[in-house]
């Protein structure tokens, strides 16, 4: 069962609103009503994280809010909608995102994706915005807001923008020092997300990309570069091996890489301390891989 409510320590959170700048606007302007827990901790339901959600979207944009308390809920959306579509603060697109994903508004969400890589492009729609909304959807998950089917539905959408993105650039010239990389996810690993991005990336930066996807077996893995001797072998560990399993599994990727070089990312590399096999390397952020591969 879904979170039916919040402290003010999970709203200001997820829009960025300190808590003593909401207790002040429900003072002053009525802008929530909070019940209150019987040690007169305020609670707030989900209809006013998503009302709030929108007030933060105007309030980080220059709206006042005494305007903003004077609109009329209907108005306030219109308002919120116009703004998302065109080029402002990413952590306002980012919460439009949210917005859209609670309501699982497939058609608002697809528009302001479109209308995200139109005004920033791709490449920094999805660094800027995309990955730390999905870094949001983390604190979702912990408050217990949203449910897998809401995940599901939003990542769905965001595979399907990023396959399009990669079919449009399939074609464009390889550079004459290209690599030949060969992008995976260990066996059992689902997030793909990440790894659709770094083939859209390193295709955009010229390389020569064999795009092997999710839960890939290690044999797999072997046989592939025993045919294609790519230069690269490049993983994303998000989830799965889990944490005390990620050395074991980096010591057998060393075995069966041939003379490829190895590199790795993802949250269960990036959280701990490893001891890295020679010819592998660690990337700690996305942003490194376009300065790795540039």
């Amino acid at each position: 069962m879904m979170n039916t409510s919040f402290t003010i320590r999970d709203l200001a959170q997820l829009t960025r609103i300190k808590p003593h700048t909401l207790r002040i606007w429900e003072q002053r302007y009525g802008l929530l009503k909070p019940q209150r827990t019987d040690t007169n901790i305020r609670l707030y339901t989900q209809e006013e994280l998503k009302f709030l959600l929108n007030v933060a979207i105007l309030y980080e944009n220059g709206v006042k809010i005494s305007r903003i308390a004077s609109l009329p809920e209907e108005q306030l959306r219109d308002e919120v909608k116009k703004l998302t579509q065109g080029k402002i603060q990413y952590f306002s697109h980012i919460q439009g995102l949210v917005l859209a994903m609670l309501d699982l508004d497939e058609e608002g969400f697809n528009q302001q994706l479109t209308s995200n890589s139109m005004a920033f492009g791709m490449e920094e729609t999805i660094s800027k915005i995309i990955f730390p909304f999905l870094q949001h959807i983390g604190i979702l998950w912990q408050t217990n807001t949203i449910n897998p089917a809401q995940e599901h539905f939003i990542t769905y959408l965001i595979r399907q923008k990023l396959i399009v993105a990669i079919d449009e650039i399939t074609g464009e010239r390889i550079r004459k020092d290209h690599r030949k990389i060969i992008l995976f996810l260990p066996e059992g690993e689902l997030h793909e997300i990440s790894l659709l991005y770094t083939c859209y990336l390193l295709k955009k930066l010229g390389h020569k990309v064999i795009y092997l996807g999710q839960s890939l077996p290690l044999q797999d893995l072997e046989a592939v570069q025993q045919i294609h001797r790519a230069d690269d072998l490049f993983c994303i560990i998000t989830s799965t091996p889990c944490l005390e399993d990620v050395q074991p599994y980096l010591d057998k990727l060393s075995r069966i890489k041939g003379n490829a070089r190895v590199v790795v990312t993802g949250y269960q590399v990036n959280s701990q301390e490893l001891n890295v096999p020679a010819g592998m390397q660690i990337l700690r952020h996305p942003e490194e891989i376009r300065e790795h591969y540039a």
